[in-house]
């Protein structure tokens, strides 16, 4: 591939709802390019996006794919990125490196969920952006409200560039609303001039009505010829509106057919003419030796630096870490240093990835994005840099995952191979995370949903020839006591030579202290029992707590009171305390009216303010309660609730079916609470074979 400088780099990230288009736009883009023959089609799995075998089986893009289109004399880096919300990740790490985007909306769906998010994600990464409504070539696809629902949910930045022309249902051609020119397309794909349709005049006229303010508004001179009655030149109105993208005071809406590769064209053209140039775009970094900032800006004559945005780890064709260049220009056989890992990499040759091609490039130039290969340290969000100017950029922030699966071999003897490859899969997915509970017993798979972890579980067989269960998760519950209860034990074992034997008088209570396992205390007099048992008698209780004699679970709460017993001058050993204490806590435990706690999480659920009726009757039926109500921006409200850990299991997907995917929810532990006595005798009863008797 050719080496494209700076000024020619366009890096355009594609958002929208599942289903919507992206992955066909993209190979609408290739073909008008040149790179393909023939378009690749989702349904029948060869598009050049979802080259993964995953993707393909299952019909959806599940990770970014990078698609460099040369248009003109540019090179557009398309970044087509999942639609599914359990794959967010890979959305929000390809914002973070982008410096336009394009939302695409299909015409026959409208507005969904995944519209408004892909919106607020390119607020939140101060992105200009496009609209791009697809499948227009569908008989009830329609233009006029897709635009008038975007004009009433953004106002009116939201300014149609081209306007539809249908003859006997058929989408056959376009007006252009900066031209005022009707368009119509040639069997061979090429246009020509073409009459505009009567019915064209009157939507013309507000497009472009709306158009003009938009223009008036960059400066007091146009301000004035505006309202004198004045016209625009088109080269006037070009410029302005270069302007006006690139700020978001604009939002061009274009429109075509994917299937058909029509209004693609004009697309890729306009990406070029409006969208803005890494060296347009600010980014800054921290001088880690100094602590100043460190503007890069993309600027080629800066010392070299880079942001490592995605890391691909494929068992056939190796590591692969995704990068954009913040300043300065990469050649081959580089030395950058790792400031996250205090390590130097050699980065060998340089690549850009078309979807799952890999091709080399003789240097990569500021604002531009490709691959290094096998850098042995390096991990998705690391800065690179030289050595003698080491920078560090801010991280992308990656939603944190709140959907948690047990999972178990399927296979004995797999466990390690299983270990390796999920090590690898966190590699490429931040978004997904290991934890291992030894206290339950059982390995957890954290990730954005459902559906992410089925996929994880899928790409473990495979890819990895592994294959793994997935199960509901174990609750970490609690015991403690309610009263207090005054027990005695006397441990005594004969057995020829030196017996076994230990006498303790013990009471135990609550402490009041539910972070605390327990409190030990002793107010023995006399010498009953000697000071150097009590650690032994503290030790029986610090194990004992460990698991409890109700369920078998922890133990959290408790007061423990030695205060009196006995002792043998030949026969007590620290042993005999410890087991006599042991047994003193089991019996007094259980005298103790013990119960079993359940935790309890504080859960906030941000959700548009139509749902917050249908979330809060849901919480009442999982024992939650609400806290309290809170409005935030864009006519969404957080609800804040405490609720049952045991109720959090499915929670992902009844909240996204009441809320037609557009709540999320994070939660973090509370505390503790006696669990209600159903739920109790039921986990009693589960955990019988798990009491263990303490050998006498």
């Amino acid at each position: 591939m050719n080496v494209y400088t700076t000024d020619r780099i366009r890096n355009v990230v594609l958002l929208g709802h599942g289903g919507c288009g992206k992955t066909s736009l993209v190979e609408a883009m290739a073909y008008l390019a040149g790179i393909t023959k023939r378009m690749g089609s989702v349904s029948e799995g060869n598009t050049i996006s979802d080259y993964d075998k995953e993707e393909a089986k299952r019909l959806f893009s599940i990770h970014t794919s990078v698609i460099p289109i040369p248009w003109q004399d540019s090179k557009i880096n398309i970044l087509d990125t999942p639609g599914f919300f359990d794959f967010v990740g890979e959305v929000e790490a390809a914002a973070s490196v982008a410096d336009a985007a394009i939302i695409v909306v299909s015409g026959k769906s409208g507005i969904e969920t995944g519209t408004k998010r892909a919106w607020e994600i390119c607020e939140k990464y101060h992105l200009p952006r496009f609209f791009f409504v697809t499948d227009m070539d569908i008989d009830n696809a329609s233009f006029r409200q897709v635009v008038q629902d975007l004009q009433e949910l953004y106002g009116k930045k939201i300014a149609p560039f081209h306007l539809p022309i249908r003859e006997n249902g058929e989408f056959v051609g376009y007006v252009n609303v900066i031209q005022q020119k009707a368009k119509r397309w040639k069997p061979d794909g090429t246009i020509e001039k073409s009459d505009m349709p009567d019915y064209s005049f009157e939507n013309l006229g507000i497009c472009r009505e709306a158009l003009m303010e938009s223009v008036a508004e960059i400066s007091e001179e146009f301000m004035d010829r505006y309202f004198n009655g004045e016209e625009f030149s088109e080269d006037e109105i070009r410029q302005a509106l270069r302007s006006n993208v690139a700020d978001g005071s604009i939002v061009p809406v274009l429109m075509g057919s994917n299937t058909m590769a029509r209004g693609v064209y004009t697309l890729l053209c306009d990406i070029v003419k409006y969208l803005p140039s890494p060296e347009k775009r600010k980014c800054a970094g921290i001088k880690t030796q100094s602590n100043e900032v460190f503007d890069a800006d993309y600027d080629f004559s800066k010392p070299k630096s880079a942001y490592v945005f995605k890391t691909i780890v494929d068992p056939y064709i190796g590591k692969y870490s995704l990068i954009k260049v913040n300043s300065g220009v990469l050649k081959p056989d580089d030395v950058l240093f790792n400031y996250h890992r205090d390590c130097e990499e050699k980065i060998g040759k340089l690549y850009v990835l078309r979807g799952s091609k890999v091709e080399e490039v003789p240097e990569l130039h500021a604002g531009d994005i490709g691959a290094l290969a096998k850098l042995a340290n390096t991990l998705t969000t690391d800065s690179l840099s030289t050595k003698a100017n080491p920078v560090a950029y801010l991280r992308a922030n990656i939603s944190k995952p709140y959907v948690s699966m047990r999972y178990k071999a399927k296979n004995k003897g797999d466990e390690d191979k299983i270990s390796q490859s999920i090590q690898k899969l966190l590699m490429e997915d931040l978004t997904l995370r290991h934890v291992n509970d030894a206290e339950n017993g059982q390995t957890l798979l954290y990730g954005m949903g459902d559906q992410h972890l089925e996929v994880v579980a899928s790409v473990l067989l495979e890819k990895y020839k592994v294959e793994i269960e997935l199960m509901r998760p174990k609750v970490a519950f609690r015991e403690t006591i309610r009263k207090k209860a005054d027990v005695e034990y006397k441990y005594k074992k004969q057995s020829g030579g030196h017996g076994q034997y230990g006498h303790v008088k013990m009471t135990f209570e609550p402490s009041g202290d539910l972070d605390t396992p327990y409190i030990f205390d002793q107010c023995v007099v006399g010498g009953a029992v000697p000071k150097n048992f009590f650690p032994a008698v503290e030790k029986g209780v610090a194990e004992s707590v460990k698991k409890g004699p109700l369920a078998a679970y922890p133990v959290i709460g408790v007061k423990a009171v030695l205060y009196d017993g006995s002792y043998h001058p030949v026969d007590s050993s620290e042993m005999a305390f410890k087991v006599a204490t042991q047994q003193a806590f089991k019996k007094g435990f259980l005298e103790a009216s013990p119960v079993l706690l359940e935790p309890i999480a504080e859960l906030k659920i941000i959700a548009p303010d139509a749902y917050t009726g249908d979330i809060m009757g849901d919480l009442n039926k999982r024992r939650g309660r609400v806290l309290g109500m809170n409005p935030i921006e864009n006519g969404y409200q957080e609800i804040v609730a405490d609720i049952p850990y045991l109720e959090l299991y499915g929670y992902n997907t009844v909240l996204r079916s009441m809320t037609s995917g557009s709540g999320t929810f994070s939660y973090e532990f509370a505390r503790y609470e006696q669990a209600p006595e159903e739920i109790a005798s039921k986990e009693i009863a589960a955990r019988a074979n798990k009491l263990v008797d303490i050998e006498e």
